[in-house]
């Protein structure tokens, strides 16, 4: 690689590691119809749409109809993370990917946003990846897609997903995980005081006993009012970041999750999956700041995986990799990702 002999990069590139920044640079030229500063002069074709899971729950969607495609075309799968609905910033991704060649499929979890599902606000990690399981089967039945060319994309919660899905499913032809939540218990050690794990722990079986009598879930809040308040993401940053957002961009979330969801989140380590990924390419990209997700963890996983694999690190807490400069360097990247590998 000769990336030692050019300089620093420079401008919109500053604030990555040199190697990641020079090789996004060098990938960005792969996408020729893609020009991310005039995306305001491009005419993007969204259909409301909705599928059927194999259990028979309807997941509503966007399907992105690929520009310029004559034919089938490669196709991406997206949903996002925990408890988020379509409409918090997966559109400018979708249109990313869509204005150069690919299709995009964006849906809601189950039991979220407009997708159906019971118990509204149950976030079960396993069943969201038989979801994506069953979207690309969706997909591949469409006429304007080519089966053999499907990408699948997550982000933080869904960052997970994506790995494990890619792991197992070989239909998967290229991934990439944004700020990806990799160790569900050492992850919630982080998040919950360790003077409140007693407490979680006794609720987590007073649920159990609830449902086996036929009593509703008990329910908590995704974010507090403050600091102090019991929720199941209890950062600053989560809370600014769910509580600010416009009605557009707000879609039909709820700030209400079950307590069950919180006991699936501490047993779910989709890290054990990511060295079986490989060979299928996968790009991961991680918020440098992000305490969330902890970039650690992430870098940590990040080596465990074989190549073809591609690391992307933003200067950025974990919600700032949705919006603005960030999303501006980040989303050519990913782009040039799926166009390396897909296209």
């Amino acid at each position: 690689m000769r990336s030692s002999r050019r300089p620093p990069p420079r401008g919109p590139l500053h604030g990555w590691s040199t190697i990641s920044a020079l090789r996004v640079k060098r990938h960005r030229g792969d996408c020729p119809s893609f020009r991310p500063l005039e995306r305001e002069e491009e005419t993007f074709m969204k259909t409301d749409i909705s599928f059927n899971t194999e259990d028979g729950v309807a997941l509503a969607a966007w399907f992105f109809a690929a520009k310029g495609a004559t034919g089938p075309a490669p196709t991406v799968i997206m949903s996002h993370g925990f408890s988020a609905t379509k409409e918090m910033h997966l559109q400018g991704f979708a249109e990313t990917f869509q204005t150069a060649g690919m299709n995009v499929l964006v849906y809601d979890n189950r039991n979220l946003g407009d997708s159906a599902g019971e118990p509204r606000g149950e976030i079960d990690p396993e069943q969201q990846i038989r979801d994506y399981r069953d979207a690309i089967t969706y997909a591949q039945s469409r006429d304007d897609v080519d089966g053999e060319r499907i990408g699948i994309w997550g982000s933080s919660y869904s960052g997970g997903h994506v790995l494990v899905v890619a792991a197992k499913d070989r239909r998967v032809k290229c991934v990439i995980s944004q700020v990806p939540l990799v160790q569900g218990l050492d992850n919630a050690r982080r998040l919950v005081r360790s003077d409140h794990w007693l407490g979680l722990r006794a609720g987590f079986v007073a649920d159990r006993q609830g449902r086996m009598r036929g009593e509703a879930p008990l329910t908590l809040p995704v974010v507090g009012n403050g600091p102090e308040d019991p929720c199941a993401l209890p950062t600053d940053d989560s809370r600014e970041f769910f509580t600010s957002l416009p009605p557009e961009n707000l879609g039909s979330w709820k700030n209400e999750i079950t307590l069950r969801s919180m006991e699936m989140f501490t047993e779910y380590e989709p890290a054990d999956y990511i060295s079986r990924i490989g060979p299928t390419p996968l790009m991961m990209v991680v918020g440098r700041y992000d305490h969330l997700t902890p970039a650690d963890m992430t870098l940590a996983a990040y080596e465990r995986a074989l190549e073809p694999k591609k690391l992307l690190i933003l200067d950025c807490h974990h919600f700032e990799a949705y919006t603005g400069e960030m999303f501006r360097i980040s989303a050519p990247a990913q782009c040039a990702w799926f166009v390396e590998h897909l296209m």
